[in-house]
């Protein structure tokens, strides 16, 4: 029998006591189904439970593991993903009515690989209309497990829900303008939203091609990069794939971080930044340089200009992404995603090409800041916690959005591609989860496993979890 409280374990610690056969993967598969049952009427994370499967892989991996055939990390472990990674024979919606009854005939790369891992699939889990901001007015939103009147993040909100309030040991969320890292901050997860490429897109639903990234929502940084071990690498079905070797990203968990160079921009990290977020940022700086790290100072390139630009040009490959759907279908749409593709349809290709100009310039610019440091630290968000109340009235007011700086520090980050790692930080006034950011060079996902691990085995907030 699986233990009472094993749900809130991280993902490598219950994969060593499956495979020391402490308990097996069927209990701890009946385990989770059961809590998913009992908490999952008042969280709304998922939109589809796979028993069936789930109990097929748990029985699979069982027998398997008795055998001392072992086949990695996630062997027997249950994990989730979202609702826009298609899945053989399985409803695949991506938070849209329009697609309720869509049953893949082929599964995703993310999920192959998965099964191919020996990781049990309870389910997906729900979403914003096609990953863009709002979820369609028929889909009841997942709430935060932590108090259901703050923002759950979005657009991976379910992904977010459900690995913080123990109905999954891990989960796979997308990034396009922040959508791994708004979840992770805000239900006090860490999300690795890694480069572009890194991970591949194939049969998973666009929101915008070249600013779509795929990543694991876990407890703690070594479980993302075991997570990353599995998902990431080259795809002859996703020419966009990386053809770049993949490392073990636990392999060098234990070097730490003295000596490694980290750099912050005080202006950066302050600008329209609330009093709460502006002090856990400061308190990291201090963490990490009792750590030995090499702390500098750093001028971050304005990004203004590409946070003006990304509305547009997230809608212009939303629209494509949907032409076979809309405007033939509006009326299906939601409101949010509604515009945001009309925004798309109404821009001509010079305005294009003058976002794609201004973004390789600010791509650019960003490398260059990379030349003297390893690391770079950010803020997750402008502010701290937002409640969704806050979050609803900003969305209908662009300058209180931007006032509240939700997009400053994830959506630039989108646009050249560079991989993140989004960690808990401390907690609000309220008791709410608040995070910070570590942002690395291309490719460098093992550098900011490494640099999250260290900073999580000297702070302890990661540990904490929503009483449910």
């Amino acid at each position: 029998m699986a233990p009472r409280n094993i749900h809130f374990a991280s993902l490598l610690d219950v994969a060593q006591r499956l495979h020391a056969k402490e308990f097996s993967p069927v209990d701890l598969t009946e385990h989770m189904l059961k809590r998913i049952r009992a908490k999952d009427r008042k969280i709304k994370a998922y939109a589809t439970v796979t028993e069936e499967l789930a109990r097929q892989q748990a029985k699979k991996a069982e027998q398997e593991i008795s055998r001392g055939r072992i086949r990695g990390p996630l062997h027997g472990v249950p994990i989730a993903v979202k609702d826009l990674c298609f899945t053989r024979g399985i409803p695949t919606a991506a938070g849209m009515p329009i697609h309720a009854n869509f049953k893949p005939r082929y599964n995703s790369t993310v999920v192959q690989r998965f099964a191919k891992s020996g990781a049990v699939l309870l389910g997906k889990l729900q979403m914003t209309e096609g990953a863009f901001s709002e979820h369609h007015p028929d889909v009841s939103p997942p709430l935060n497990p932590w108090n259901s009147a703050h923002w759950a993040g979005v657009s991976s909100s379910g992904s977010g829900a459900a690995t913080a309030a123990g109905l999954c040991f891990a989960s796979i969320g997308s990034d396009t303008g922040g959508s791994i890292r708004f979840p992770s901050a805000a239900n006090g997860l860490t999300g690795l939203k890694p480069t572009w490429g890194r991970v591949s897109r194939y049969g998973i639903f666009e929101l915008a091609a070249s600013l779509d990234h795929i990543g694991p929502m876990c407890r703690n940084a070594a479980d993302t990069g075991a997570v990353l071990n599995i998902i990431a690498g080259a795809d002859k079905n996703d020419p966009t794939a990386s053809t770049a070797p993949v490392p073990n990203y636990l392999a060098g968990l234990e070097r730490g971080i003295r000596g490694l160079k980290f750099g912050y921009d005080p202006l950066y990290n302050r600008r329209g930044v609330d009093q709460e977020m502006r002090k856990t940022t400061e308190e990291a700086l201090t963490v990490l340089r009792s750590m030995g790290a090499n702390l500098r100072k750093v001028t971050f390139p304005n990004t203004d200009a590409v946070l003006d630009n990304w509305p547009a040009h997230c809608g212009i490959e939303t629209a494509l992404a949907h032409r076979q759907t809309y405007p033939k279908n509006k009326e299906q749409y939601g409101p949010a995603l509604a515009r945001l593709i009309d925004l798309g349809l109404s821009l001509s290709a010079t305005d294009y090409q003058n976002i794609l100009l201004t973004r390789h310039g600010f791509c650019g610019e960003v490398r260059a800041v990379f030349d003297d440091i390893d690391v770079l630290v950010v803020p997750a968000q402008g502010t701290a916690s937002p409640t969704e109340k806050n979050v609803k009235e900003g969305r209908l007011d662009p300058k209180a959005w931007r006032a509240m700086g939700m997009s400053r520090f994830t959506s630039p980050f989108d646009f050249t591609g560079s991989p993140t790692v989004t960690m808990q930080s401390g907690f609000t006034r309220g008791g709410m989860p608040i995070a910070i950011q570590f942002v690395g060079r291309h490719f460098e996902e093992d550098l900011l496993v490494r640099a999250g691990h260290a900073y999580q085995r000297e702070t302890d907030w990661h540990n904490e979890h929503p009483a449910i």
